[in-house]
């Protein structure tokens, strides 16, 4: 599959009214792998600056009418861990939202999701780790296209609270110790 051709997304039309300067990386998407260590790979940047916007929703309480959903944005490298985001958000506790939903709340298919230009404005929680870097690359709201810009325009665009939310991902592979 060739890479997308960069177009102007909702999430770059949001950045220019904001005067925010960016910009886009398109990559070639592999359907089978959607993740952000094999976006990194193909956009040239460290699986750390590679940040992935996760939906979530907090689970329904006794006698809750409505169940509010976050966005959780994290490095590559790592996983969302729920309690440390359901702290953050001050509920008591969240999940990762169905796959079937993301697409109708926010308006983006997996793998091309973004807070910025949401269909739904979701409270947005990004990992303190966002500042630790230059530029981050972001989802443009659509697979095969990034955006890299400042951590600081992003948290400006979004309006997300940063908080520890992160951990790092849990490996099945089991190491061998040498005699």
């Amino acid at each position: 599959m060739k890479a997308a051709k960069p177009v102007k997304t909702n999430a770059a039309r949001l950045l220019d009214s904001l005067g925010i300067a960016y910009e886009v990386r398109a990559y070639e998407v592999d359907p089978e792998d959607l993740s952000a260590i094999s976006v990194a790979r193909k956009i040239d940047m460290p699986a750390e600056q590679v940040f992935k916007t996760l939906l979530t929703r907090a689970t329904p309480g006794a006698g809750q009418r409505e169940v509010p959903h976050f966005f959780a944005v994290i490095p590559g490298d790592a996983e969302l861990d729920l309690k440390k985001l359901a702290h953050a958000a001050g509920v008591k506790k969240i999940e990762l939202a169905s796959l079937k939903d993301v697409e109708p709340l926010t308006g983006y298919v997996r793998g091309g999701v973004t807070v910025m230009a949401a269909r739904t404005a979701f409270p947005a929680f990004a990992d303190e780790t966002i500042e630790l870097h230059d530029v981050i690359s972001i989802s443009a709201g659509q697979r095969g296209c990034q955006l890299v810009l400042a951590p600081a325009d992003y948290l400006r665009a979004t309006e997300a609270t940063l908080a520890d939310l992160a951990r790092a991902i849990q490996s099945t592979a089991i190491a061998e110790v040498g005699a």
